[in-house]
């Protein structure tokens, strides 16, 4: 539950750094479309830094070659 936690608040400092980065960026005066451009790009990041710290601590070292694709175990008639 812990790790759920700091997982969470990790995500919402990157997706608010991420949102605060680009409302400075994006010059004035904003579009509903600039606003979701916005919130899209800080999804994306907070959705791909969330996956990759999932990835990353409940992986064992080592193990890192089967984290999408299992190797099959060659039976004898292969």
């Amino acid at each position: 539950m812990h790790k759920t936690r700091i997982l969470g608040f990790a995500v919402l400092v990157i997706f608010v750094t991420v949102t605060a980065i680009l409302l400075k960026l994006i010059p004035g005066p904003r579009k509903d479309s600039d606003f979701l451009v916005i919130g899209s790009v800080a999804t994306l990041v907070s959705l791909g830094a969330a996956f990759a710290m999932v990835i990353t601590t409940t992986m064992r070292p080592g193990k890192f070659s089967d984290i999408f694709f299992k190797k099959r175990r060659k039976g004898p008639n292969d």
